[in-house]
């Protein structure tokens, strides 16, 4: 049996199952997973490593920048399986190709 939370257990288990439960991180965190080709092999109460414990993936949004409030209302079907590292990694990235200007906004200065 595998762990689960204790709020939306239903939920989980949808995202889970079609997830196989494996991360579905396909890139969006930087790393390009070639071990899982292209997928990240990180998969629900495995042992990441030697050393580390046991993986715990979540049920977040397909979109990393989706508010978590926005996130908590969204069905199965726009949820993905996400393992901590590889959400936080994809988060940020979005975070950082949204706040980068366009090419529209880079010569509004250029005197």
């Amino acid at each position: 049996m595998r762990s689960e939370p204790i709020a939306a257990a239903g939920l989980f288990r949808a995202v889970m199952g079609a997830a196989s439960h494996r991360c579905q991180c396909e890139g969006e965190c930087g790393q390009p997973h070639t071990k899982g080709e292209g997928r990240c092999t990180k998969v629900h109460d495995a042992y990441a490593s030697k050393h580390g414990g046991p993986v715990r993936l979540m049920a977040a949004a397909a979109d990393p920048l989706t508010p978590d409030r926005q996130a908590a209302a969204l069905p199965a079907s726009e949820l993905r399986a996400w393992c901590p590292p590889c959400f936080t990694a994809a988060r940020r990235a979005a975070q950082r190709a949204a706040a980068a200007p366009n090419d529209d906004q880079r010569g509004l200065f250029d005197l």
